[in-house]
């Protein structure tokens, strides 16, 4: 899915645009209990109920691609496995969530997986979307029609007792102690499926959610869900640092990495109008790399290592690995941070055979907030 479909579908998340046919629910505790379990007609629920699931649903999907929303394809075993994840979510789906069996069952494989030690509130829902047309120019024809893209999404959410406190009684007018209760928290994880790619249903795939872009749970994505667990965002990057520096070595200098990080930016710059989050994979690496003037032996040494550490199919998001919004040198003594629009402003010199950072100033220099004159401007 790209950031229009997903925008598309969480737009449906209002009073008046939701049209979830049935809500499910599994409050588990902490020794992974079930305390809990509800079916609900989501559409007969008050409205301040109503709100509250909204939001969670809209927070579902929320996020940035590569980072806390995930497009995840379903190894082929798992489709045709009996057992397997995509036949189970197929028939939980096919069911509408009608079926109180497969409910149990789908909430025991959450219990079996999910390694939260506290209490926490498994909610499930199934939606109809009546796929309008897209006109010429750009807008809905709900009498234009053709498909019906059929839905789950699940939210798995935190339940925290809230904290101590005093508060203020109206009744008794007094100030008392606050009554503590137990409180339904954001979604931590969640998925949606099948995805909504190409503006349809797509049942090879699904969209995962995770409110840590950098912990992921391979026990929910491997295990309940069938999913090979990419990279989380944070890996990324990491792990092509380690590559650059591993296969470049002694050539891995100031101005290979600077040249590496303005290619990057610009190749993001240039993918800003597109809906699809720009990937790249070793052969798009590799040509990074050469029009950041490493040597094709260098570049060698990059695939090899690339293909033992990722595969060579395998992709990084451009997004993950460079920062449009910061370019940083740090020593383990001095960090430097530049406008990554003026990496020209920075440049290496051997001074008194000293190796140096060189960095242009003009006459607005502050040093610990207060503005000081520049010493070469007083000469």
């Amino acid at each position: 899915m790209n950031k229009k479909e997903i925008s598309e579908i969480k737009r449906r998340f209002t009073k008046t645009k939701c049209s979830v046919t049935r809500l499910c629910g599994c409050y588990v505790d902490a020794e992974k209990n079930k305390r809990l379990t509800l079916k609900e007609a989501f559409q007969g629920l008050p409205d301040e109920e109503m709100f509250k699931y909204i939001d969670i649903f809209r927070k579902t999907l929320s996020g940035s691609l590569g980072r806390t929303l995930m497009n995840m394809e379903f190894p082929t075993e798992q489709e045709t496995a009996e057992d397997g994840a995509q036949r189970f979510l197929m028939r939980l789906l096919e069911s509408r969530l009608q079926d109180d069996e497969l409910l149990e069952q789908f909430y025991d494989r959450v219990i079996e997986t999910y390694p939260n030690p506290e209490n926490y509130f498994i909610i499930l829902v199934h939606d109809a979307y009546d796929i309008p047309k897209i006109t010429t120019d750009g807008m809905e024809n709900f009498d234009a029609s053709e498909y019906v893209y059929d839905y789950l999404l699940c939210s798995i959410c935190p339940v925290k007792l809230t904290k101590p406190g005093l508060c203020y009684n109206a009744e008794t007018n007094h100030i008392q102690d606050r009554i503590r209760d137990w409180l339904v928290q954001p979604p931590e994880l969640g998925f949606l499926f099948p995805a909504f790619n190409d503006r349809n249903m797509d049942i090879h795939s699904l969209l995962y959610y995770s409110k840590s872009a950098d912990e992921l749970d391979i026990s929910v994505t491997e295990n309940l869900l069938g999913c090979r667990m990419p990279l989380p965002a944070g890996s990324q990057k990491e792990t092509f640092n380690a590559i650059v520096e591993e296969s470049l070595g002694l050539d891995c200098d100031y101005e290979v990495v600077k040249s590496i990080h303005e290619n990057l930016n610009q190749m993001v710059e240039e993918n800003k109008e597109n809906p699809e989050p720009l990937t790249l994979d070793r052969a798009d690496m590799s040509r990074l790399l050469q029009n950041s003037g490493v040597d094709e032996e260098k570049i060698e040494v990059f695939e090899n290592r690339y293909d033992e550490t990722l595969g060579e199919k395998e992709p990084l998001m451009a997004s993950n690995i460079s920062s449009t919004r910061k370019f940083e040198v740090r020593t383990p003594d001095v960090t430097v941070q530049v406008n990554p629009e003026r990496t020209d402003l920075v440049e290496t010199k051997i001074i008194d055979g000293i190796p140096c950072l060189v960095i242009e100033i003009n006459d607005l220099v502050e040093v610990n907030g207060i503005q000081i004159t520049a010493p070469a401007l007083t000469e």
